[in-house]
């Protein structure tokens, strides 16, 4: 299987919302927009909010994350907190060495937004052997 391209898809309870959310709050750029759906760009992924397809008796949550790398978490947070979204926990350096602050959208979808440390491994070269 090979896969081309990926993308979340949100189906919010208030589209507008939603995109507000994103864009404003967060300050996601737009991708593209269509009739009833916006997508953003996130990163080397898409965020897609649809204010369609969403079943009246659909379940109310999301299971997993949006898992968004930034350049500075101490930077993002306050950009945020200036914007009015409220943070569930500001940035803390996890036992594995991310910077983690979490928050949640309009529909309660957990976002960990993670500064990658310049000393973490995720920034070293794995190809790159030290003798």
């Amino acid at each position: 299987m090979d896969i081309l391209s990926s993308r979340v898809i949100l189906r919010p309870v208030d589209y507008g919302r939603t995109v507000e959310f994103y864009r404003d709050g967060l300050g996601l750029a737009v991708a593209r927009e269509y009739p009833g759906g916006t997508v953003f760009f996130a990163g080397q992924s898409l965020i897609e909010v649809a204010g369609h397809g969403r079943d009246a008796g659909a379940a109310v949550g999301f299971a997993g994350a949006l898992w968004l790398q930034v350049r500075s978490a101490d930077e993002t947070a306050a950009t945020l907190v200036a914007r009015g979204i409220a943070l569930e926990r500001g940035p803390v350096r996890e036992p594995w060495g991310l910077i983690e602050m979490w928050l949640r959208d309009p529909d309660g979808v957990p976002i960990v937004l993670v500064e990658v440390p310049s000393d973490h491994p995720l920034r070293r070269d794995s190809r790159v052997h030290e003798d």
